[in-house]
């Protein structure tokens, strides 16, 4: 009876190690499955370094200037303070961000950028952060009433009517915010749309592919057409915001844990210059090693 019971313990232990392994491995997959930041994917980098809109990615999609924004520190080198009236920055047309191109929609997009607003309590307009698209189909960040939100909606082809996941965000305090279509077809699907804040993923909800699409980019304002929370965001050159943008990004890959984690260093030390360029090169270093 004993060896039998050492024989039972013996099995069950083999069994619970042997599940173990099981769950290990199949979160590894899991987590390879998942497409990380690609530098090969950029699409537009604009980091007011120069106090203009440059793009500094090689894909030369620079930005105009609209208002007279002020060139200030920011949490990498410079960026720009915009006053909440009638500053802006204008991105062309891209085949990369929201032109039909093929194929013609995108699986997997990242949009992040820091962010200090003067007053998050505003509710005569949404504070834009970034946009791309239209009525139809695009994307958004904003702030309004205390929240800071990102949005994804494609409302033809197979009828996604939208997300809006939002997390609340003080005035004068520096953040970094992430909007992510991760490994998205065609179709609603659940944890396709994910919201990220100072590396935290907030949500993840239903969500899908992002095709072409022609209305024009905007930084710091609505440049052409979008969808907020409330169905609002019709018009052009509308819902400015008020403060500071800085390090703007866009790619057609999905940022992981670790990407965000590299700019939320900057926002959790509050040590501005370089930090961001130190703490990547210190990931990918990891990440080269592994």
């Amino acid at each position: 009876m004993a060896k039998y019971r050492f024989f039972r313990h013996s099995l069950q232990a083999k069994t619970c190690y042997t599940k173990y392994l099981f769950s290990v491995l199949l979160m590894l997959v899991v987590l390879t499955t998942y497409a990380a930041r690609d530098e090969a994917t950029v699409e537009g980098v604009w980091n007011f370094d120069n106090g203009d809109a440059a793009d500094t990615s090689g894909k030369g999609l620079n930005g105009t200037i609209v208002g007279d924004p002020e060139v200030v520190d920011g949490i990498v080198g410079t960026a720009l303070l915009f006053d909440g009236v009638d500053d802006g920055v204008k991105l062309p047309d891209s085949a990369g961000i929201n032109t039909i191109a093929q194929p013609n929609f995108y699986t997997d997009r990242t949009i992040a950028a820091y962010f200090n607003c003067t007053d998050v309590d505003i509710t005569e307009q949404k504070q834009t952060i970034f946009e791309e698209g239209g009525r139809t189909r695009g994307l958004v960040i904003n702030v309004f009433d205390g929240q800071v939100y990102v949005a994804g909606w494609n409302r033809a082809e197979y009828q996604w009517a939208g997300a809006w996941p939002s997390a609340p965000v003080e005035s004068g305090q520096w953040y970094h915010v992430g909007l992510v279509i991760r490994d998205a077809d065609a179709a609603v699907e659940p944890g396709k749309f994910e919201m990220w804040l100072n590396g935290e993923l907030i949500a993840s909800e239903d969500g899908g592919a992002l095709y072409g699409h022609g209305d024009d980019i905007g930084i710091g304002h609505v440049n052409a057409n979008a969808v907020f929370h409330d169905e609002d965001g019709s018009g052009t050159n509308i819902h400015y915001f008020g403060g500071i943008i800085d390090e703007v990004v866009v790619y057609n890959s999905a940022f992981d844990a670790a990407d965000f984690a590299a700019y939320a260093a900057s926002v959790v030390s509050v040590e501005p210059k370089d930090k961001f360029t130190t703490t990547w090169a210190s990931i990918k270093a990891q990440r080269t090693r592994q």
